[in-house]
């Protein structure tokens, strides 16, 4: 296993986005620090040559993991995200010091939902900025709504917005990604979590089967680009008063998107921001 990494401005970002999500297949992480204007971005692989492609194609340095790297990323990342007063999130490990700081933090949030996802270096926990004000947004829409409604997540990754979506109370949840990888993971997650009744299906965000089902919402955090493209297919998977939770957007990209969605005829409902991101929720 190796990993290549390199420090980026955000504007190198913006301009590279859509061509490292190709190049990485979206398992690319992106990791900012209060006190840096620049963002760390980074991309495990599993052979050394998609390393080296990565290196020439984008610059920056690559080098191999040490054979305990899962352990000490997961002594480093064991940490609680709270969402709401019904859901924690945490990325603690396997090890017996783990399970017991597990243990101490579904005693201090008694009452709460936990889910426990590993510390993935492809797959976030949920702490990221996009997927954070993804699940504050979903948490705080769904207080109101009965038990029993239905989402699907587009770009699933770890699953956690699906798998947070069942705590909340949904029924039928639908869980896309276009990589096999990523699925694999997000059903480990669910089982892991003992949480059942989410469909998780490999497949193109932009070739919706069963175009007759609709849903309640619909979590996407896509790179802007892909949710441009994507808006007209699964605005019409919606239900009559349906939303949509956008993330992965950039500050810079707003004005694009907000055109887009105009176009659709879907209004926006809250905005949220957070460094450069910025999570959207439409009508």
């Amino acid at each position: 296993m190796h990993i290549w990494q390199k420090f980026v401005t955000p504007q190198w970002f913006a301009r590279n986005e859509a061509r490292l999500q190709n190049a990485t297949r979206g398992r690319h992480a992106v990791i900012e620090h209060s006190n840096r204007k620049r963002v760390l971005v980074e991309c495990s692989c599993s052979r050394i040559g998609d390393a080296r492609r990565l290196a020439r194609d984008f610059g920056g340095l690559f080098h191999p993991l040490p054979a305990d790297w899962f352990e000490r990323f997961s002594r480093q990342q064991n940490k609680a995200l709270k969402i709401g007063k019904r859901l924690v999130i945490t990325n603690v490990g396997g090890t017996s010091a783990s399970r017991q700081r597990l243990s101490d933090l579904e005693s201090r949030h008694r009452g709460r939902s936990h889910i426990v996802i590993p510390a993935e270096m492809a797959f976030g926990t949920g702490d990221h900025a996009t997927t954070a004000m993804s699940l504050r947004l979903l948490e705080e829409i769904t207080r109101e709504m009965k038990a029993g409604w239905s989402l699907v997540d587009l770009g699933t990754g770890s699953g956690i917005l699906a798998l947070a979506a069942k705590c909340f109370g949904a029924d039928a949840i639908l869980a896309i990604d276009n990589d096999a990888q990523a699925i694999r993971i997000a059903k480990q997650n669910a089982h892991r979590n003992k949480i059942r009744g989410v469909k998780f299906e490999v497949r193109d965000v932009l070739g919706p089967k069963d175009r007759h089902k609709k849903f309640d919402l619909i979590t996407a955090n896509l790179f802007s680009e892909l949710l441009i493209e994507a808006l007209p297919i699964w605005k019409a998977r919606l239900k009559r008063n349906g939303r949509m939770f956008l993330s992965g957007i950039l500050r810079e990209q707003l004005p694009q998107l907000r055109s887009a969605l105009r176009r659709e005829r879907l209004s926006i409902l809250r905005i949220r921001r957070r460094g450069k991101w910025v999570a959207l929720l439409v009508e």
